[in-house]
């Protein structure tokens, strides 16, 4: 293998990593604000603060983008999708006026599941993350639908779909 091959594997782990620690610390601040405030309070104080955090970063990522640019926003999403996609690798449906992902692997419940969570924990702490891609997408105007993984959804994750406003 050449140190250049090495190198990418080395940062591809690392940044796979890095991700499992992000849902290691949802899962842990997620039990802290549950134990402090209960389920549904806990819930709905870490879902208002990723979706800011999306927010944030659509500030930077979609800025130049409006509601009527969902295939645009969605080629662009891709085009920044963490290890070219391999990260986070989804099926797409494409047209004029919508773009549809259908989240094969998420290193967040990958990690979760490894760390022995339940089912119902399992999908709270998907509809959490699940607050950052609407942050992400909401704040440029298209319109955005997102199906969060649930028991009996099947091996994948999340199923996301951005369309124009008005079509």
């Amino acid at each position: 293998m050449t140190d250049a091959a090495s190198r990418a594997e080395t940062l591809s782990r690392e940044l796979d990593f890095a991700f499992r620690n992000r849902a290691d610390l949802y899962r842990l601040f997620y039990d802290e604000l549950a134990g402090e405030y209960g389920p549904d309070k806990a819930e709905a104080i870490m879902v208002r603060v990723v979706e800011k955090r999306g927010q944030e970063v659509a500030e930077l990522a979609f800025s130049q983008f409006g509601p009527t640019d969902a295939r645009e926003i969605g080629e662009a999403f891709l085009a920044i999708s963490p290890d070219g996609g391999r990260m986070y690798p989804t099926d797409v449906e494409r047209s004029a006026t919508a773009i549809s992902f259908k989240v094969k692997r998420c290193p967040l419940k990958d990690a979760w599941v490894e760390a022995g969570v339940g089912e119902e924990k399992l999908a709270t702490l998907c509809r959490i993350a699940g607050a950052f891609d609407r942050g992400l997408f909401e704040v440029t105007g298209v319109r955005f639908e997102n199906v969060t993984w649930t028991p009996g959804h099947g091996s994948g994750c999340c199923h996301i779909k951005l369309s124009n406003r008005g079509a």
